[in-house]
């Protein structure tokens, strides 16, 4: 089944472009061309079956014998086994989670704001003033602030709103069972089933995620055991009813980690219109200084505050939208999820909790979805144009963001990096006409040499 959309003008600097490069008569050519390309593009895949759960029963069955035995060799008891897995099999729901790709990639600014709501700022503050004793306590001993455990808090659970609703062991089961990531899942699963025999928790409540997070902060049952507090002192690690274990447990998980006490997780930035592209990589760093001395600034203009921390500059949505320079803290709430928009938001949630202003700069970048569709037909054509956009399949990893790097270099385009409408257009185009071969030009051998620090180190892990 196909959704219609509505068909949106090439915006100004496409057509910019777009008359600089094309005679006027092929211009013609390629704008209507383009226009029925976009259509189809636009135009959602059709539906395809769900991948189905491979749940042969019986060979299920014989699975989970044989886990009963390795899980009774391990100390966990055959009561508690059998007391959280029997009569359980494979529940295609889950198999059909794991394996589902996201339909379309939310822009940054979509995501942000479907989190980050005046609603959920308000809640947190409350829970922020309610907590105040509790958090001040645990700051005092890990170190870790109150606004970014209640941030984190939010942004996994909605202040414990949703728990989720799988049962965990039945849950891993089946992922340990379907086989695409079977041993990371049985893992998952015998540390489930420890827990359980520890006693922190009754098998009918340990409920979570279909991925088998738990508890007020989603802990994965590995994280769990690794990092655990009972902080309320009656006995048992409860992440899911006790909010001085829950939080106990996120802050000693953080600590753990390596978090920065005297450190922030970033801040959003303004860049200079003259700004280099090529020095915005999430995987380098330069001196909080050097980049002020590149005439980077906070978000409100003002220079930034005089520092040495090794920061990387994030432009989540392209040279257009917002950009944020972060610090080895956010590196460490990717342990959480592996995103960087969602490390973003948790950061700038914690920042809206203690009453800074939300997001200053580049609302105006703002666009309509990119479909896996749109996605794969990019990648497409920037390999028939000779640019290495790597496996073709819809997601944009890190060599389809080099090959559109590569792309907007050789059209005179800022090079973020960054898959837009716009830019697919772009290619579209451009794979119309062929190769741009721009003519040759002399480079001066005494060309001035940017003043940087020689040796940028990475900081942050790559998004999964």
């Amino acid at each position: 089944m196909y959704t219609h959309t509505r068909l949106t003008p090439l915006d100004h600097t496409a057509c910019k472009w777009v008359s600089a490069h094309l005679d006027p008569f092929k211009t013609l050519l390629v704008v209507l061309l383009a226009a029925l390309s976009l259509f189809a593009a636009q135009s959602t895949l059709a539906d395809e079956p769900s991948p189905a759960a491979t749940a042969r029963t019986e060979d299920f069955q014989t699975w989970l014998a044989r886990l009963r035995q390795e899980a009774i060799g391990r100390g966990i008891s055959a009561t508690t086994f059998d007391r959280a897995l029997m009569g359980v099999v494979p529940d295609a729901r889950v198999v059909e989670l794991d394996r589902r790709q996201p339909e379309f990639l939310e822009p940054f600014l979509d995501y942000l704001e479907r989190r980050v709501t005046p609603a959920r700022v308000e809640e947190g503050r409350r829970r922020l003033s309610e907590l105040r004793e509790l958090l001040a306590s645990l700051q005092q001993r890990y170190g870790i602030p109150p606004h970014l455990l209640v941030a984190l808090w939010g942004l996994e659970t909605d202040y414990g709103g949703h728990l989720g609703q799988y049962a965990v062991p039945a849950a891993l089961a089946t992922l340990a069972y379907e086989g695409r990531r079977g041993a990371f899942f049985r893992a998952q699963l015998l540390d489930a089933l420890a827990i359980l025999e520890e006693g922190h928790i009754e098998p009918e409540a340990m409920r979570g995620s279909w991925a088998g997070a738990m508890g007020q902060l989603q802990f994965m049952p590995s994280t769990f055991r690794a990092y655990a507090v009972d902080a309320d002192g009656d006995g048992r690690k409860d992440l899911w009813r006790s909010l001085p274990d829950a939080f106990a447990s996120a802050a000693h998980y953080l600590r753990q980690l390596g978090w920065q006490t005297d450190e922030p997780w970033g801040r959003e930035v303004r860049l200079p219109a003259d700004f280099d592209w090529a020095l915005a990589s999430p995987g380098l760093t330069r001196p909080v200084s050097a980049w002020a001395a590149l005439g980077v600034t906070q978000a409100d203009g003002q220079p930034l505050p005089p520092s040495n921390l090794p920061a990387a500059l994030l432009l989540p949505q392209g040279h257009k939208g917002p950009a944020f320079l972060v610090h080895t803290n956010f590196n460490l709430l990717l342990a959480w999820n592996r995103s960087h928009h969602y490390a973003l938001a948790v950061g700038i949630l914690a920042d809206r909790l203690r009453g800074l202003p939300g997001l200053l700069n580049g609302q105006q970048a703002r666009h309509p979805r990119l479909s896996r569709r749109q996605i794969i037909d990019l990648q497409r054509q920037l390999q028939a144009l000779g640019h290495d956009a790597g496996e073709i399949d819809g997601v944009l990893g890190p060599r389809t963001r080099a090959a559109i790097r590569a792309f907007q270099r050789a059209e005179g385009l800022p090079a973020d990096g960054y898959a837009s409408p716009e830019l697919l257009r772009m290619v579209e185009l451009r794979a119309l006409t062929g190769p741009h071969r721009p003519a040759a030009t002399a480079v001066p051998a005494s060309a001035p040499v940017p003043d940087l620090p020689a040796a940028p180190v990475p900081l942050l892990l790559p998004e999964s």
